[in-house]
């Protein structure tokens, strides 16, 4: 069942902490640990939730997120750096209201951590909530990383969605505001071939490159088929968790599965430093689709 509404949200994310200590899962990564934890890598998974998807996306989306842990190109990546673990939070978010922090930091530092994360979030439910705003999911993904008590030789915010930013603070600031930490942003677009609704815009992929993703190697895993969300993901987590060069072939998997435009032999990868279309993209297509006249103004959200 697909539960809608703000305070059922709010009201799930504390039930997640409240219960974590009872279900023998991975517990949290808290401050009152003390000290700092040295990880590889430090994984915001931020997560669409909005309406624009159906119930059966939203399944098949968390499914492919909770199939990716339990894989073991996965699990290996993430147990292959020179500390040997990462940190990951799973995120939830949709309009302009506090994301939800579905799974709290959580350290991966044994395949049966991984397995703990995924069967966590496979007993989570699914909620869906109103609007899409890509920059307050970003600065509640910033925020996470730079006030845990985790270092890192990376940091990574990994956005899914199906539409641009329509609500809260105009997308690109936040994301230079992230950039300018020194955090990196890759994106997952989910452009599926159903019909188009008032708010949806032409070439997501495209948006995502110019407004959304930044950083060094930042990169983009685009979806046109269901079918494909899944190995998508995975195969973007191991790229991601593993740091590896799109332009060295150094990658140790192969991506020939997912049919998409993408660089030579790395088919569904396109990087941010690409040459990009000569007709730029309007990063605020997304307030002006969704105002439709209706009183938007730029400086709302400068």
């Amino acid at each position: 069942m697909l539960v809608y509404g703000k305070l059922m949200s709010r009201l799930k994310g504390f039930v997640a902490v409240a219960v974590a200590g009872f279900v023998g899962l991975s517990a949290p990564v808290t401050a009152q640990q003390g000290g700092m934890i040295r990880v590889d890598l430090e994984l915001v998974l931020a997560v669409d939730i909005s309406q624009s998807m159906d119930y059966d996306e939203h399944s098949i989306q968390r499914q492919g997120y909770v199939d990716a842990f339990r894989h073991k190109d996965v699990v290996n990546a993430m147990l292959s750096g020179p500390e040997g673990k990462v940190a990951v939070l799973y995120m939830e978010w949709a309009g302009d209201f506090d994301p939800i922090e579905t799974i709290p930091w959580t350290i991966i530092d044994t395949p049966d951590a991984a397995k703990s994360f995924a069967e966590r979030l496979a007993n989570e439910p699914i909620y869906g909530e109103q609007r899409t705003s890509i920059s307050r999911a970003l600065e509640t993904a910033q925020q996470h990383i730079l006030k845990n008590n985790i270092s890192s030789h990376r940091q990574v915010i990994d956005v899914s969605g199906d539409g641009a930013n329509n609500a809260g603070r105009l997308v690109e600031p936040a994301r230079d505001a992230v950039v300018k930490a020194g955090i990196v942003i890759n994106g997952l677009p989910i452009m599926l071939n159903k019909p188009k609704e008032f708010y949806d815009i032409d070439h997501l992929d495209r948006y995502y490159r110019h407004c959304v993703i930044g950083g060094e190697g930042a990169f983009i895993a685009p979806v046109f088929d269901l079918r494909q969300l899944a190995s998508t993901i995975r195969k973007k987590l191991v790229m991601e968790i593993a740091s590896l060069d799109l332009d060295t072939g150094a990658a140790p998997i192969q991506f020939a599965d997912v049919e998409t435009p993408a660089l030579p032999n790395k088919p569904g990868i396109l990087k941010a430093q690409l040459k990009l279309p000569t007709q730029k993209t309007d990063c605020t297509i997304g307030e002006q689709v969704w105002g439709g006249g209706r009183g938007f103004r730029y400086n709302n959200w400068q």
